[in-house]
């Protein structure tokens, strides 16, 4: 099962799409962008899983797709 990630960057100035939590592959400046691709590209990739990260990296929601 592949791992996606929506996670904000340093600064918390943008947000990160990962995949598999290796080097991020986009950076989007609102957090709605980067959830949206993030999610096309795991319903694409089935099966798989999709984390939303907060500020503190913590999991504040979880999607996976069959």
């Amino acid at each position: 099962m592949k791992e996606y990630s929506v996670t904000p960057n340093k600064n918390a100035e943008g947000w990160y799409v990962k995949i598999e939590d290796v080097a991020p592959t986009d950076l989007y400046s609102k957090k709605d962008d980067a959830i949206a691709e993030a999610t096309k590209l795991a319903e694409n990739d089935t099966p798989s899983r999709l984390m939303i990260l907060d500020e503190n990296h913590e999991v504040i929601d979880e999607k996976k797709y069959q």
